[in-house]
């Protein structure tokens, strides 16, 4: 167990953090996230996410099989409580290809499943790993979403079809970092 005395003082508990925080440090960088609209998908509003690394693109071939591989999340989301709002994340990263589903449930609550493949190669995305949570900007995009679907959604006026296409309109565009 660590000292909390070396908490306190400001010295990292874990050996060899500094080194692996500074390469981090070293290598962060910003990523275009784009827009790709909102559509129904298994009873559920998708709004999709495009989140490119340097050199990378999101093609309309992946944005397709990403919506195919959330249809079929969300197709038992209301078993997991799902209110039928979800965000679709479609990351062409540095290191791989990803998709997040993100849904709305009971409770102000949210459900995620993340998938995860190699670079290039849509028909290898798996559920990731258990405990695998969103990356840096993967967590930008979805923090601008929780901040719309609380302002729009819970908190705004009107009735609730009104509410719900200014939450559609409301997205996030450009670089994250």
């Amino acid at each position: 167990m660590t000292d909390l005395t070396e908490v306190r003082s400001g010295r990292s508990p874990a050996p060899g953090s500094t080194d692996a925080l500074r390469a981090l440090a070293d290598g962060h960088h910003a990523r275009t996230v784009r827009a790709l609209g909102c559509s129904e998908v298994a009873r559920h509003a998708v709004k999709s996410y495009a989140i490119e690394a340097p050199g990378r693109t999101v093609t309309d071939q992946d944005a397709q099989a990403a919506v195919r591989i959330a249809a079929d999340h969300l197709s038992s989301a209301y078993l997991r409580g799902s209110l039928g709002l979800a965000v679709l994340l479609v990351h062409a990263g540095g290191d791989g290809d990803y998709v997040l589903v993100h849904t709305w449930i009971e409770g102000y609550m949210s459900d995620l499943a993340v998938f995860t493949g190699p670079v290039g190669d849509v028909s290898r995305l798996r559920p990731g790993r258990s405990g695998l949570a969103p990356c840096v900007w993967e967590a930008a995009v979805l923090a601008h979403e929780r901040d719309a679907f609380s302002r729009h959604v819970l908190d705004g006026d009107g009735a609730l079809e009104e509410r719900l296409d200014v939450w559609r309109g409301d997205v996030l565009e450009g670089e994250v970092r």
